[in-house]
């Protein structure tokens, strides 16, 4: 196959294939194909004849009209099913009670050919629901966990080994040892410094 009837395939029948399959997601096709199927042998089957060899069968009978009436509704139903589908409840349960009353008036539903098709595509009519859409789903622990403060950086930690460098400590003097600091204990010199001494500066002489 070439390239080109791929092409063909794809932008052609292929198109039109995927268009219907989301027309029938969106709707109960099924239940609406076999309750329209079901009001055919209903309005049909009162208005003919069954002929045995030479025995000759009328089926018709004074229930005829309201036979070819059931068969017109369930075929009505079903259309609604596809067209309306937000109406999908109601034509599920009057295409259930057609059904039923069909096994009265139309000879046991046109011989459960048509009685079983619309009880069955009724139902599937009432159960069906919109499909709802996928949720996002929820990003691993690892990941939320990676954006939080502790992916910024490295933290370097700080021991009692490097608060008690001697090389940063602004208190140490070469030669001269420690100072008091009365700038972080907040109390005066114990030898005799005034207020200055917490910012680092000394009285003269």
């Amino acid at each position: 196959m070439s390239v080109d009837t791929r092409q063909r395939l794809t932008t052609g029948f292929g198109q039109k294939r995927s268009s219907f399959r989301d027309w029938r997601g969106q709707r109960p096709f099924w239940g609406g194909m076999l309750t329209l199927l079901a009001g055919i042998p209903i309005m049909y089957v009162p208005y003919q004849n069954l002929t045995l060899g030479s025995l000759t069968i009328r089926m018709s009978t004074t229930a005829g009209a309201g036979s070819l009436i059931i068969g017109v509704l369930l075929v009505v139903l079903g259309l609604t099913m596809w067209f309306q589908p937000h109406s999908r409840v109601f034509a599920g349960v009057a295409a259930i009670l057609l059904a039923l009353v069909s096994l009265v008036v139309s000879n046991f539903g046109a011989f459960l050919i048509g009685f079983l098709p619309g009880m069955v595509g009724g139902a599937l009519g009432l159960s069906w629901a919109p499909g709802k859409a996928a949720k996002t789903p929820a990003e691993p622990a690892g990941t939320t966990a990676s954006k939080g403060p502790a992916a910024a950086g490295p933290v370097a930690s700080v021991g009692p080994a490097d608060a008690a460098a001697p090389d940063d400590d602004p208190a140490m003097d070469e030669g001269e040892g420690p100072r008091d600091n009365t700038a972080v204990s907040g109390a005066a010199s114990s030898k005799g410094a005034d207020a200055n001494d917490g910012n680092g500066r000394h009285r003269a002489g």
